[in-house]
């Protein structure tokens, strides 16, 4: 049924919804079961369409958006082969835990033999996301409100799949419906849980208190600060939660496979962890090693986590803020003696770590020492960045060596081991974060898989972006797999193109860093800069560190 005009059509009011909810941005590419409906959010309701190259990337791209905003990504493809192309990106957001919506059209249903015909709810259901039906012309506001919530409250992506036959019909007694998610702040009340937990910290000699991203607000950052202060612990992070305390007194850094030799030492001789907000996988404790002999204190606001990857001595269901004063105020009533593990000596050890030497390797002709150049990278790139990382084995000692401002600059992307979802995920960060750049370190393998196509996507929408290309010619785990099993390496080496000429030809900046006195043409370009900018740096594949 055509619209006669007394209600707005189908593709009018999924766009209507979806901007009276807040959603401002949209990334997408649009074909001919999405186009109006991009149409009328961009001119009729002011929305900021982001227009990739490719389906796959502007799904990361909403995931990216997604993992520094705390809000939803929405992203909108087409049916057929364009929902297909975007689930490496629903598996992804489901092992992160991100929050999407995927708007799919769907090819009409009269039409069996329609090229683009395809079941594609089992490809949403595999890869592990949520999945929607826009029942009916008459149910738009409520299914957009639903996909949004759940995708909130689940924790992962959505989609919600649009039959392309409404998309002219009449939203009739069309009403936009607004989701409200509810704050939550459970408290502990009294428990044997409790009881116990009290009991260990306040008899612990070596104890350190652990926080993941689940507790790096403010309120969580004071209250846990303060906890471990009163009980004399130093302090350390989950990956996720990376330089929440930069910059403090006994501060150890990343609990986990990164952590430097002073926090392995200190947490190896730990007695007992206080763990806000983290899962405890087994990369958070270094595979079993810091857990073992410890007694554990695992906090959460999600009953779920408590105990899931790790037998916990107790676990407190709670708002960590919430129960970190609990916590003191019972300390402070018993009188409880602090450990002193934040030792003097502890202090001079963590001093003496913060120098770090970086004497330069030997390496081939016309490549740079890798953690030279990490250390360079680290002073010259704008101090309010965001930071991304690709996939590889670069990554390792990009993530201790290149520091941010807090958590909420930070974004991984190896949940599902994908290589190439770097570039996106720093796009739609930086749409999350205007004014902010979004710097991605990356690997040329991951840039020439993911990022390429989409370095012309940040060209055409002006993004403000910094990619560093950690380019040492080859796949670098698959490298060291190889030397190991003491098998030629020629298999995964590559000739690519020169980088910095591609991205000059995409449209933005490039520049390339093949010796040391390169490092200051770099320093300029990223002050000079009026756009994209990729700094291309040569590294001896056979001088990089073991993944």
């Amino acid at each position: 049924m055509a619209s006669t005009g007394q209600y707005p059509t189908v593709h009018q009011a999924l766009a209507r919804s979806l901007f009276d909810n807040g959603v401002e941005t949209i990334f997408g590419l649009t074909g001919d079961a999405n186009m109006f409906m991009v149409r009328s959010y961009i001119r009729e309701c002011g929305g900021t369409f982001v227009a990739a190259s490719h389906e796959a990337g502007a799904a990361t791209m909403a995931l990216g958006y997604s993992s520094l905003s705390g809000k939803p990504g929405v992203c909108s493809v087409t049916h057929g082969p364009a929902m297909v192309n975007t689930a490496t990106a629903l598996a992804h957001g489901v092992k992160a835990s991100l929050p999407m919506v995927l708007l799919c059209g769907d090819t009409d249903a009269e039409d069996r033999e329609h090229t683009q015909s395809i079941a594609q709810r089992p490809f949403v259901v595999a890869a592990g996301a949520g999945f929607e039906q826009l029942r009916s012309p008459k149910t738009v506001g409520q299914d957009v409100a639903r996909a949004l919530r759940r995708a909130q409250l689940e924790r992962r992506p959505v989609a919600l799949n649009i039959p392309y036959a409404f998309d002219w019909q009449e939203a009739e007694a069309f009403r936009p419906v607004r989701v409200h998610i509810p704050e939550s702040h459970g408290i502990v009340s009294a428990s044997d849980d409790l009881d116990d937990a009290i009991g260990i910290i306040a008899t612990a000699k070596r104890p350190v208190v652990l926080v993941g991203r689940g507790a790096v607000s403010p309120r969580a950052k004071t209250a846990i600060g303060r906890l471990a202060a009163r009980i004399e612990a130093p302090v350390c992070t989950t990956l996720k939660a990376k330089d929440l305390f930069r910059g403090e007194e006994f501060n150890l850094g990343i609990c986990g496979t990164v952590s430097t030799p002073v926090a392995v030492e200190t947490l190896t001789d730990s007695d007992c962890i206080i763990a806000f907000g983290a899962s405890l996988n087994k990369f958070t404790l270094s595979r079993g090693a810091f857990a073992r002999g410890k007694r554990i204190i695992q906090v959460n606001l999600e009953p779920t986590e408590l105990g899931r990857n790790v037998e916990v001595t107790a676990g407190l269901v709670g708002d960590p803020a919430s129960v970190a004063d609990l916590i003191v105020h019972w300390l402070d009533a018993a009188d409880a003696a602090p450990s002193g593990y934040r030792s003097e000596e502890l202090r001079r050890k963590l001093a003496a770590a913060s120098i770090e030497p970086f004497t330069r390797a030997d390496t081939q002709e016309g490549t740079v020492d890798f953690l030279r150049a990490l250390g360079r990278l680290n002073q010259i790139l704008p101090a309010d960045r965001i930071l991304v990382t690709d996939v590889g084995r670069f990554m390792l000692k990009a993530w201790t060596l290149i520091a941010v401002q807090g958590p909420g600059s930070f974004v991984m992307t190896n949940d599902f081991g994908s290589i190439g979802l770097g570039l996106s995920h720093a796009i739609g960060a930086a749409f999350a974060a205007p004014g902010r750049p979004a710097v991605l370190v990356c690997g040329d393998g991951g840039f020439m898989h993911g990022g390429l196509i989409e370095f012309n996507t940040a060209v055409r929408h002006r993004v403000n972006l910094i990619v560093v290309v950690c380019n040492d010619a080859a796949y670098g785990a698959e490298h060291n797999t190889l030397l190991e099993r003491q098998l030629e390496p020629d298999t995964i080496l590559f000739d690519w193109p020169d980088l910095a000429s591609a991205a000059i030809a995409l449209g933005g900046a490039g520049v390339t860093v093949a010796a040391e006195s390169d490092w200051e043409a770099a320093e300029a370009a990223i002050k000079n800069r009026s756009g994209p900018l990729l700094i291309d740096v040569k590294l001896d594949f056979q001088r990089m560190p073991e993944f």
